[in-house]
């Protein structure tokens, strides 16, 4: 099979490799679509290493080991492959694990399902893991203010979505360019409101502050912040408005964040936590990837706005280039895998 390889630079290379086997509780994905993550540029940078950094999968179940009861061949699905673990999404074949695999509705497209797993998954671990919010089957019955810094990347975009199901508001998010798209998640009525983070930190600071008292939130009320970009002064803006006692969920492990003052509790998360070794970190996997697929067939969650880089795993560059260059606003980069040199179609 094919499979794309990512050196630091971001450099791509393919490679024809065997297909993967199952493992007694695993599943083997013949992979329609990928979808892309800034991690996939980033930890070759940080770690030197070169292998397939695809995690986002979604296609059609080929193989499954002897423990799995959930799925079988032929069916549709999207999964979580397990970062830095062999099989990875970007190849023809992808291994997942079965409690970090879900079913796709029909109406749903392998391009848009492509777009959901790891950053899906990134958010419900943030909001209900570390921040310890009110999960969408128990919403919230009082008001809860939650800051989110990043609202139109792919994990702030799903935790608007997270965050309406569960009732959390005042939402104050702050975005750029995808404004309009955090708009159309907003409810206003709610105090909902948006800051650009354009007009520089101090409007940014400033903004924040404003839309809280607009909401008629007080100092000290605001208790939790979802920092989905945590670098170019984001944690640092949201400490200046937080209060000691409130928290901040933070996405990029292994980075220092000493401009937090004390008082401030931090939560350093990482998705990989759902294929630790914690059974209950798995089972928090398990249950909220199977929340997501019944709330796309219910409608109230909805995939992230796409876009299909040409060129199968040959666009990898391009893709990884653009989110390394920070050209992405709104959407997802995602890779159709027919579109590769030298992949047999007539198997897709």
């Amino acid at each position: 099979m094919k499979e794309a390889l990512i050196a630091p630079g971001p450099s791509v290379t393919i490679v024809d490799t065997p297909i993967p086997t199952p493992t007694a509780d695993q599943v083997l994905i013949q992979v329609v679509v990928s979808g892309t993550n800034p991690k996939d540029w980033k930890v070759p940078e940080w770690t030197k290493l070169t292998v397939n950094q695809g995690d986002d999968i979604a296609g059609i179940v080929s193989s499954v080991g002897a423990n799995v009861t959930e799925f079988k061949p032929g069916d549709r699905v999207a999964a979580f492959h397990q970062m830095l673990q062999p099989g990875g999404s970007y190849a023809e074949y992808a291994i997942s694990e079965q409690h970090t695999t879900f079913h796709l509705p029909r109406e749903v497209s392998f391009e848009e399902a492509a777009t959901i797993p790891l950053a899906a998954m990134t958010t419900a671990v943030a909001l209900y893991k570390h921040l310890s919010l009110p999960p969408p089957w128990q919403p919230a019955q009082q008001r809860t203010p939650l800051i989110i810094y990043g609202g139109a990347s792919a994990i702030g975009g799903y935790a608007l979505q997270f965050a309406r199901r569960s009732n959390i508001h005042p939402l104050i998010v702050v975005a750029g360019k995808g404004i309009p798209f955090v708009e159309a998640h907003l409810d206003r009525s709610q105090g909902d409101a948006v800051v650009d983070y354009r007009d520089g930190d101090e409007a940014v600071v400033a903004g924040i502050k404003k839309a809280l008292a607009a909401a008629g939130v007080g100092e000290g009320e605001v208790r939790a912040a979802y920092d989905a970009v945590s670098e170019k002064g984001s944690y640092q803006n949201l400490s200046r408005v937080l209060t000691p006692g409130a928290k901040i969920a933070l996405i990029l492990p292994g980075k220092k964040y000493p401009e937090i003052p004390a008082g401030i509790q931090t939560a350093v998360m990482s998705v990989g936590e759902v294929h630790g070794e914690e059974e209950r970190d798995r089972d928090f996997g398990a249950v909220f990837f199977r929340v997501i697929a019944k709330g796309l067939r219910d409608g109230w969650f909805r995939p992230h706005p796409s876009v299909v880089v040409p060129g199968g795993l040959g666009g990898l560059q391009t893709a990884l280039t653009n989110l390394k260059e920070g050209k992405a606003s709104a959407v997802k980069y995602v890779v159709r895998i027919a579109e590769t040199e030298g992949v047999d179609v007539s198997k897709i």
